[in-house]
């Protein structure tokens, strides 16, 4: 090729460097803004996270709990209004414990704890193991029949309730102890308190009685899990 017609070749790869030169390109726009023009909101206080609105539960009282209930209404009452700033009344028309939250109640989920604290005491567990659903955030309640692990009627269904409790209780004082739970048994339903990995222990348990199970093995399954639980902790 010759000079002649390599000149222009030239001349247009100049071009095309002045096109592009950095000189000419425009400024970079700004994407983020000024830390000045961020609004600033404070940290809302557990009082206004609430609504406005009052929060409301009711707890039915089954009969047979209501005379207990006026023994240890004191029991009930008192950690409910003083611990948890709610309001609650019995009302003996409707046979229910009634709760609201009030402007003095602080915590947002005061309601949900005390009514789950009502609930386990109707249940039959006494003030004093209702009172922990209070205290500790991990416990549970759980509820189930005999006949939801077993089909039994009449007499078969008698005898395995007796082989839950056990003479004078100790089957079920032996489950509780080993598994650091509270069963309550009221007549084919049992009621579990405790965290979910004891109940889980418990119901395996009791449903082995059901089943048929002899107590000697369960206690031996008992003995080895309460070893292991105190060598976890």
């Amino acid at each position: 090729m010759s000079l002649v017609d390599q000149q222009p070749v030239a001349n247009m790869m100049d071009e095309d460097e002045v096109l592009i030169s950095a000189d000419q390109l425009p400024a970079p726009i700004a994407t983020t803004t000024e830390a000045s023009d961020k609004p600033d909101f404070g940290p809302l206080s557990a009082k206004e996270l609430q609504d406005k609105r009052n929060e409301f539960r009711r707890v039915r009282v089954p009969p047979h709990r209501l005379s207990p209930l006026k023994r240890d209404w004191l029991k009930i009452y008192s950690p409910i209004v003083e611990h948890l700033l709610l309001q609650v009344r019995m009302n003996p028309k409707t046979r229910m414990i009634e709760i609201r939250t009030c402007d003095e109640t602080l915590d947002a989920g005061a309601v949900q704890k005390a009514a789950d604290f009502v609930r386990a005491y109707c249940l039959g567990f006494s003030p004093e193991d209702s009172l922990a659903l209070l205290r500790m955030d991990d416990l549970f309640l759980d509820t189930f029949e005999v006949k939801d692990v077993k089909t039994l009627n009449g007499d078969h269904l008698s005898r395995a309730i007796g082989r839950l409790a056990g003479k004078d209780g100790k089957t079920k004082y032996t489950i509780e102890n080993a598994t650091k739970t509270r069963i309550v048994l009221a007549d084919s339903k049992i009621h579990i308190l405790g965290t979910y990995q004891n109940i889980k222990i418990a119901k395996n348990a009791i449903s082995s009685l059901i089943m048929g199970s002899p107590p000697g093995k369960i206690y031996a399954n008992l003995r080895t899990i309460a070893s292991r639980m105190k060598g976890r902790f």
